[in-house]
C-alpha cells in the first residue's frame, strides 16, 4: 500500500497538479462550477466519492456532502458538508495521492519483523552534493533510530529494505509526480519488493535549510511511513500530512514516539486502542518524565467521568486517567496528551451510546468525540437549549432508559430530551428535592448498572434512581482499583 506525504509547503508552495487547483486568494471570486470540479475531483481521489454513472457527481447528493464532511474532520474544520472558503482552501493545497480517511483512520500498519534494517540511495537529487544527501538521509532515519531502538544499516545494493530514489513525473510504480510544488514524496509501507520505498520528487527544490523543501523534514516524514506509521490528525506529530518550514529540534511529538514503539517496541509503546482513538499517549518511561499523580491519594476526586467507546475517562483537573474495560492496567497523563485539541480542563462528560457519542464539557463550551474521532471545533453550551446566564456545568449523565441527559449546576439540574433535542419543560429543578439525600454540590456523575454515581469530593454516593433513595456510599479512588 502505498503511503504519501501530504505536504504543505506553508510559505513558497503552489497548486498541486494531482487535482484541480486554485490560487487560495481566488477561491472566492470563482465561479460555483469551478469550485464543485475542484472538490469532485478531490473527493474522488482522496475519500473514495464514487463517480455517477453518468460521469458526474451532484454536488446536492448525500455522498457529496458526507465526503465533504469527512474531509473537513480529517483537517479540524468545521464540519458542515458545505464547500465554504477555508474548505476550498485546504483542497488547493498540494498534498499526495492517497484516500485520507480509509488510510489513515485506523490502527498503524504493518511492520518490519526485525530490528536491522537496510536502507540505499538509488539516485539523488541535482539540487544537493551527493554526500549531503547521504548525510540528510541518515539523520532522518536516525530520528526514528533513537526513538524506536531500530537500526539502519546503509547498503550499496539495491535489494536494500528501503530503496530511495529521487525522480519525476511517471517512474514505475503508478503513482506519478507531479511537477515543482506539488505532491513532493511518497513511501510505500513495509514488505517485500516495492515495500519500504521511499521516492522524491525532483522537480522540487530541495535544500538542507530553510529555502525550498528542507529534506530532512520530509524524509523524515516519508520514513515514518516506510517503517509502517500511517498520517496522524495532529498537526504537533511529525506524521501530520501538512508540510511545515520550522519545527523544534526533537521532531518527533510524544504521539510518534508512542506509534513507533507501538509497532516496534510495545512495551514502550501503547496499545492499538489508543492509536485507534488517534490520542497522544501518556508515556512515564525516561523519554517524557513527568510527575504521576497520586490515583490511590485518600483526598482524590474527579471534575468529570464518562465512558468513550470500550474504556471509562475520569478527568481532573488538566489530568486523565483511562482505564479500559476489558484490561486491569490504567492509562495516566495530561489530559492534552491524549487529546491534543483540549488544552484545559474537562468540568463535565456524558456518553450517549446509541449515538456512540461522547460530550465533553469545559465552562461555557463542549467538544464533541464519535466514534473514534474528535468531530469539528468546540461549540457553546447553548446548544443544548441553555439560557444565557448558564455558563458552566459541575456534573452531566445520560440515561439511557429514559433518552434524557441530566446537568447539574450547583443546587439546580436540567434534563434535555436527547430524541427531541430540547430541554424537558419545567426545569430547572432542586437537586434536593428529585434526588434525596443528595444536598451538595456534585463535581462528577455517572450511570451504571441502573444506578447514578454522585462524586462529591472523595466521596461517591450510589443512587437507587428508581427508588430515589442513596444505597452505598464509596470512595473515589476505588474506581481506579485502590
Amino acid at each position: 500500500m502505498l503511503l504519501c506525504c501530504c505536504v504543505l509547503l506553508a510559505l513558497t508552495a503552489g497548486p498541486c497538479s494531482t487535482a484541480p487547483t486554485l490560487n487560495p486568494d481566488a477561491v472566492s471570486p470563482a465561479p460555483a462550477p469551478v469550485h464543485l470540479q475542484l472538490a469532485t475531483k478531490y473527493l474522488q481521489q482522496f475519500y473514495q466519492l464514487q463517480e455517477e454513472p453518468s460521469g458526474r457527481t451532484k454536488r446536492s447528493g448525500p455522498s457529496f456532502a458526507s465526503k465533504v464532511k469527512d474531509m473537513q474532520l480529517f483537517f479540524g474544520l468545521n464540519a458542515t458538508g458545505a464547500l465554504d472558503p477555508e474548505t476550498l482552501e485546504v483542497m488547493t493545497r498540494p498534498r499526495c495521492g492517497v484516500a485520507d480517511v480509509e488510510e489513515y483512520s485506523h490502527v498503524q500498519g504493518t511492520r518490519w519483523h526485525k530490528s536491522v534494517i537496510s536502507y540505499s540511495i538509488g539516485s539523488y537529487t541535482r539540487d544537493l552534493p551527493r554526500d549531503t544527501v547521504a548525510s540528510v538521509i541518515e539523520s532522518a532515519l536516525s530520528v526514528w533510530a533513537r526513538a524506536s531502538g531500530l537500526t539502519f544499516v546503509r547498503s550499496q545494493t539495491r535489494n536494500a529494505d528501503i530503496m530511495v530514489e529521487f525522480v519525476t513525473n511517471s517512474h514505475g510504480d503508478m503513482y506519478p509526480f507531479d511537477g515543482p510544488r506539488g505532491t513532493l514524496a511518497h513511501a510505500f509501507g513495509p514488505g517485500s519488493g516495492v515495500g519500504g520505498d521511499t521516492h522524491f520528487d525532483d522537480d522540487e527544490q530541495w535544500t538542507a535549510g530553510d529555502k525550498g523543501f528542507n529534506l530532512l523534514l520530509v524524509a523524515a516524514h516519508e520514513f515514518g511511513h516506510a517503517l509502517g506509521l500511517k498520517h496522524s490528525t495532529n498537526p504537533q506529530s511529525l506524521m501530520y500530512p501538512t508540510y511545515k518550514s520550522t519545527r523544534s529540534a526533537n521532531l518527533l511529538s510524544r504521539e510518534d514516539v508512542a506509534n513507533i514503539n507501538a509497532l516496534y517496541n510495545p512495551a514502550r509503546g501503547r496499545p492499538s486502542y489508543f492509536v485507534r482513538y488517534g490520542w497522544s499517549p501518556w508515556l512515564s518511561g525516561p523519554l517524557f518524565p513527568q510527575r504521576m499523580h497520586n490515583r490511590c491519594a485518600a483526598d482524590l476526586s474527579f471534575d468529570a467521568m464518562s465512558t468513550l467507546g470500550d474504556a471509562t475517562f475520569f478527568f481532573r483537573d488538566k489530568y486523565l486517567w483511562i482505564k479500559h474495560n476489558e484490561q486491569h492496567d490504567i492509562k495516566e497523563g495530561p489530559i492534552i496528551n491524549f487529546m491534543p485539541k483540549i488544552k484545559s480542563s474537562i468540568d463535565a462528560a456524558f456518553w450517549v451510546p446509541r449515538r456512540s457519542t461522547a460530550y465533553l464539557i469545559h465552562g461555557s463550551i463542549f467538544w464533541t468525540v464519535r466514534g473514534s474521532l474528535m468531530r469539528g471545533k468546540p461549540r457553546p453550551l447553548s446548544h443544548f437549549g441553555f439560557p444565557a446566564w448558564v455558563q458552566d456545568v459541575d456534573a452531566a449523565v445520560h440515561m439511557v432508559k429514559t433518552g434524557r441527559t441530566l446537568f447539574f449546576i450547583r443546587d439546580i439540574y436540567w434534563s434535555f430530551n436527547e430524541n427531541r433535542r430540547v430541554m424537558d419543560f419545567g426545569y430547572p429543578k432542586y437537586i434536593s428535592e428529585d434526588f434525596p439525600g443528595v444536598n451538595t454540590t456534585i463535581n462528577a456523575a455517572f450511570h451504571k448498572d441502573g444506578f447514578i454515581y454522585f462524586f462529591v469530593g472523595p466521596q461517591v454516593y450510589k443512587y437507587d434512581y428508581s427508588q430515589k433513595h442513596v444505597v452505598g456510599v464509596e470512595t473515589a479512588n476505588s474506581w481506579l482499583g485502590c
